[in-house]
């Protein structure tokens, strides 16, 4: 079976943040990245330094509104599952997956909003163990990446 993984990022807002996004997305095996609303576009010599050419790499599109997108890629079959510590997140090491996926990542300081939460089919998060309440944007897409793509079935 194909597992195909997307990846929506919503209104991130650092450059870095966004090729290290890049660069983790072709390790994965990403099939594509949807940049959405703030979030900065190649090319760019900040995205670049971070990607280190994985931005030619990854495909990807722009989009203003990332709800409007959600609803496009359900149309199209895919599973949203939400990176974002909420109340009612489930563990990221107990998901089982159904491909294929989109992951929804978001804003550095608020996340994704309640808005996009409720479009999503499941919300994960990783658990912290230290006294910090999260993870950067592109680290935590990192450890989901990899978990979604070994855990799927």
């Amino acid at each position: 079976m194909d597992k195909k993984i997307v990846a929506i990022m919503h209104n991130i807002r650092s450059r870095e943040n966004v090729g290290s996004i890049f660069r983790t997305a072709d390790g994965a095996g990403i099939s594509k990245l949807y940049l959405c609303g703030i979030t900065p576009r190649p090319p760019h010599e900040k995205i670049s330094k971070t990607a280190l050419g994985a931005e030619n790499a990854v495909p990807w599109e722009y989009h203003r509104q990332t709800w409007r997108l959600i609803e496009q890629l359900k149309k199209e079959g895919y599973r949203m599952i939400a990176l974002e510590k909420t109340k009612g997140a489930k563990d990221i090491f107990e998901l089982k997956p159904e491909f294929p996926v989109a992951v929804i990542i978001g804003n550095e300081v608020d996340g994704l909003p309640e808005e996009l939460l409720r479009r999503s089919d499941k919300t994960i998060a990783i658990p912290m163990y230290g006294r910090k309440e999260s993870l950067n944007v592109a680290v935590a897409f990192g450890i989901a990446a990899y978990v979604i793509r070994e855990r799927g079935r």
